[in-house]
Order: C-alpha cells, then sequence, then structure tokens
C-alpha cells in the first residue's frame, strides 16, 4: 500500500508543479482581476461537481463491488446533468454565479463529474495507475494546453482558460473511459433487488457524502463570495493566489486519503482500520509541516518580483496566516476518509458542518473589516476546528490515545522498514 501511496502522491505533485506553474503565468497573463474571476468561476464550478457527488463521488467505491458496475456508472452520468443544473440554479438563487459565465460552469462541472465517477470507478477497482493517469490528464495537462493559447495562439483571456479545461477535462474523460470498459462485464450481483432499491440505497449514503463535501467545499470556498462582496474582484485575486500556494502542499493528504479511503473499506478488521488511519495520519502531518514550513520560508519579494507580479503585493503575509490551517485540512482529510470507507460518514459531515459554522461566524465578523486578511485568519480557525472535532470523535470510536497521534521513533523504523520491502502494513 504504500507504494500506492507514494505513486498516488508523486503524480499528484507532478501535477501540483504544473498548476503552480500556471498561476504565476496566469497572474502574469491575466492580472489580479482575471485570476479573481477565474477564481470565482472555479469555485462555482467545484461546488457544483460536489453536489453531484451524491452519485459521481464516493458513492461509487462504496457501491461497485456490492452491485453490477454497469448500474452503478449509469446512476452517476444520469444524475450528472441533472445534478448540475441544480446547482446552478440554486448558486444564482444565492448570486454566486459569476454574469456570463452560466453555460460554462454547468458544461465544465457535467465533465468534472464525468471524470470524478470514471476516477472513483477505478479507484475502487485497485486501478492506482490509471487512476492516476485520469488525473495528470484532467489537471497536468491544463499548463500545455493554455501554454501553447496564451503564447502559440496569443489567446489571452479568461475564456482561453475555460476552453483549456473543457479540452483537458474531455481528454480525461475519453481515456478513463477506455480504461474502465474491462470492468464493466455484466454480472449478478444485483440480481433480487429492484432498481429503485437500489437507488434509494445509494441516495441515502450519497446524500451523508454530499452534504460532507457540500459543507467541506463551502468552507474552503465561500470565502471567496463574501470577499468579492466586500473587497471587489481584484482582492479574490490575490486571495486565490495565496490560497492555491498554500493549498499546494495538500496534494499529499489527498492522495494518502483516497488511499485510507480504498483500503478502509476493503477491510473488515476494525483494528487494522484504526492503525491505517493512524499511520497515513502521522505521515500526513509531518509531510505536511514540513513542506508548509518551506513555502512560509520563501520571502514577499520572491512573490512580487519573480513569480506573480506588484499587484500581488501581500502574499506571504496571507501564507503565513493560512499556515495552520492549511496542516489541520490536510490530517482531517485523513480521518474524514477512515470515518467514510467505515460506514460512519455522518461522522466527516458533522466535522464540516463544524468547520462551515466557525466560517460563517469568524467571516462575518473578520472578512468586513480586515478583507483578505480576515479571509485568511477565518479559513485556519475553520480548518483547526475541524481537525478538532474529528479528533475527538476519531478517540470515542475506536478507543485512541490523544498521544497516538503524534510519531514516534517506532513509526519512523516502522515507515523506514516498510519502503525497504515496498509494503505498508502488509500482514
Amino acid at each position: 500500500m504504500f507504494r500506492k501511496v507514494l505513486e498516488t502522491i508523486g503524480t499528484r505533485y507532478v501535477i501540483a508543479f504544473l498548476n503552480l506553474a500556471l498561476i504565476f503565468i496566469n497572474a502574469r497573463v491575466l492580472g489580479v482581476q482575471g485570476v479573481g474571476l477565474v477564481g470565482l468561476i472555479l469555485a462555482a464550478v467545484n461546488i457544483a461537481v460536489i453536489f453531484n457527488s451524491l452519485f459521481c463521488g464516493n458513492t461509487i467505491v462504496y457501491f461497485m463491488n456490492k452491485y453490477t458496475a454497469r448500474l452503478i456508472l449509469l446512476m452517476a452520468y444520469l444524475w450528472a446533468p441533472v445534478g448540475a443544473a441544480l446547482a446552478c440554479l440554486l448558486m444564482a438563487v444565492f448570486g454566486l454565479l459569476p454574469e456570463g459565465y452560466r453555460g460554462d460552469i454547468w458544461g465544465l462541472a457535467l465533465l468534472n463529474s464525468f471524470v470524478a465517477a470514471n476516477a472513483r470507478f477505478l479507484l475502487g477497482k485497485d486501478r492506482i495507475k490509471a487512476f492516476n493517469l485520469t488525473f495528470f490528464l484532467q489537471g497536468g495537462l491544463l499548463f500545455f494546453v493554455l501554454v501553447a493559447f496564451y503564447y502559440g495562439g496569443r489567446w489571452q483571456t479568461v475564456q482561453a482558460y475555460l476552453w483549456g479545461m473543457y479540452l483537458t477535462n474531455g481528454i480525461a474523460f475519453l481515456v478513463s473511459s477506455l480504461l474502465l470498459i474491462p470492468h464493466l462485464a455484466p454480472d449478478k450481483r444485483a440480481r433480487g433487488k429492484s432498481f429503485l432499491s437500489i437507488v434509494r440505497e445509494m441516495f441515502f449514503y450519497g446524500l451523508w457524502s454530499s452534504a460532507d463535501n457540500l459543507a467541506e467545499i463551502y468552507t474552503t470556498r465561500l470565502n471567496y463570495f463574501l470577499v468579492r462582496h466586500f473587497s471587489g474582484l481584484g482582492a479574490v485575486g490575490l486571495l486565490d493566489a495565496g490560497t492555491r500556494v498554500s493549498e499546494s502542499v495538500w496534494h499529499i493528504s489527498r492522495s494518502v486519503s483516497f488511499i485510507t479511503y480504498s483500503e478502509v473499506s476493503r477491510l473488515k478488521e476494525e483494528d487494522v482500520r484504526k492503525q491505517i488511519a493512524l499511520r497515513l495520519f502521522k505521515f500526513t502531518f509531518l509531510s505536511l509541516v514540513l513542506i508548509t514550513l518551506a513555502i512560509v520560508l520563501i520571502p514577499e519579494w520572491v512573490y512580487t518580483d519573480y513569480l506573480f507580479t506588484a499587484e500581488f503585493v501581500g502574499m506571504h503575509r496571507l501564507i503565513c496566516l493560512f499556515a495552520p490551517g492549511i496542516v489541520a485540512f490536510g490530517c482531517n482529510n485523513v480521518i474524514g476518509h477512515y470515518f467514510i470507507g467505515s460506514g460512519k460518514i455522518r461522522f466527516s459531515a458533522f466535522s464540516s458542518f463544524v468547520g462551515l459554522f466557525v466560517l460563517l461566524i469568524t467571516g462575518y465578523l473578520l472578512i468586513p473589516a480586515y478583507g483578505v486578511v480576515g479571509s485568511a485568519i477565518t479559513s485556519s480557525l475553520a480548518f483547526c476546528s475541524m481537525l478538532f472535532f474529528s479528533i475527538i470523535l476519531f478517540v470515542r470510536q475506536t478507543s485512541t490515545r490523544f498521544h497516538d497521534f503524534f510519531p514516534d521513533k517506532a513509526d519512523f523504523q516502522f515507515v523506514l522498514q516498510k519502503i525497504k520491502n515496498s509494503s505498508f502494513l502488509r500482514h
């Protein structure tokens, strides 16, 4: 399993490097206003995609080994256009959709949802390399496409960015569809249960999953819309740049979380599940602290003189304020995916709602007065509250002691031995 973690993290960090390079290019090509608009559009797309996770997200991994794979994917594909439309309608009602981009947000949400469904299916089949390839095509390929658009075709607009996303998501969908075709052979696992009963079972599981994911995405992105309301589009551009640099370290926690969910959902022994979660939590904590510290040590002038432009002054202060929350949120992802994989998805949802509640309260107090700085503080407080709540739940559910979350000498020896043996928690 450790090899899977390293392969997935490696893929994610290739994508992260390309995305960071793209952030710097966007800053120079689109300016702070353009970066802000792209950030708002992507935030809306992500909200719609999370809304679709009712049938297109972790629900697929949980049910694909219980019922026929073709039925599970059919439900995901049928729901995606409907869910994206409903999400866009709700965001329009609350004034969250940028004017002139509603059709693009729906289209990109639809494509992203299809890719997410295929990727979750491949993950559930333990096709880690295919899973990683899908994400590389979706995320990493965007860098090369946009460089061609911006500098080869001299198409330096927000619309060019959106068409780049259409192209890369379309390629990722086609390739991932080809990769999953061998797993779509008919089987008899659904025999004896009606179609409606299966849909109902998936719906109630996915409802908790969607509530969890929606609360989480609102906790990470609602401040974009609050900052736009109180401080304008330029402030959103600064916030988006600082957020994306800080969140680049989440590729570790997201990679580990996917593996945590995949492993825990297949195992039945509770003690083994607990040990997997604790080992991966410690690995994630140490990795995030080290990388976040390295980013914090980058001085302000590097951002304003070399990586971005003078418009992005204040980046270093934002990143420092984000840092505690970034580590906390990444670690919380591991615990949350333990709960999801063990069928206790409501606990992960409760944690996300705690974070959202803290974000709304502190954001209402801090963002109008302090703008982008207040938003960074708000995010860190929300993420730390999520982790604190999740740890309390984990301790109560698994009879874990608090000091078990901190790495010790035995953990370092264990990881080094498993790297040598190319295995992890193998029994």
